[in-house]
């Protein structure tokens, strides 16, 4: 009986610890992926963003030029703005945001999506759009289950 229990037992911890591995694994990827992607030009990332999404939703070449024009602008936004945080981080400024500061930065995020959907939505025809939505909606998805073992590791 004490065997058995023992034996049990091991494969338990064996169990967790292989599943603690994978995580790491997981979490050590997404990281180079992103380390990658710092080094990536604004232009380089906005070519790449709009071959996957021929690749996906299989765009025709008008729809390719306004879409690599529209990940362009996005690029350079998202290049403009990791820059302001890396200069913040690295002068040791840690701005606590009010709640005013918190909402505003909110509300301009969802227009910002807002006008995405409405401009790809102007570009895409309908069963490509519902394609697009739905790999958003996925994409979503995976950023919420981040967030949310984020937080169940700093409690």
């Amino acid at each position: 009986m004490k065997k058995i229990i023992i034996i049990i037992m091991a494969m338990i911890t064996l169990q967790v610890t292989a599943q603690d591995k994978k995580k790491e694994l997981q979490k050590d990827s997404s990281r180079a992926r992103m380390e990658a992607m710092k080094d990536l030009t604004p232009e380089e990332m906005a070519t790449l963003q709009t071959k996957k999404m021929t690749l996906h939703l299989d765009l025709t070449a008008e729809q390719q030029k306004e879409i690599q024009a529209l990940h362009l602008e996005e690029a350079k936004l998202r290049k403009a703005k990791m820059e302001d945080h890396k200069a913040m981080r690295e002068s040791g400024e840690r701005k606590a945001f009010t709640k005013e500061e918190k909402l505003k930065m909110m509300n301009d995020r969802l227009d910002h999506q807002i006008a995405m959907k409405q401009k790809m939505k102007s570009i895409l025809n309908a069963e490509q759009y519902t394609k697009w939505e739905a790999s958003m909606g996925k994409m979503e998805h995976r950023r919420e289950g981040k967030k949310s073992d984020k937080e169940k590791s700093k409690q």
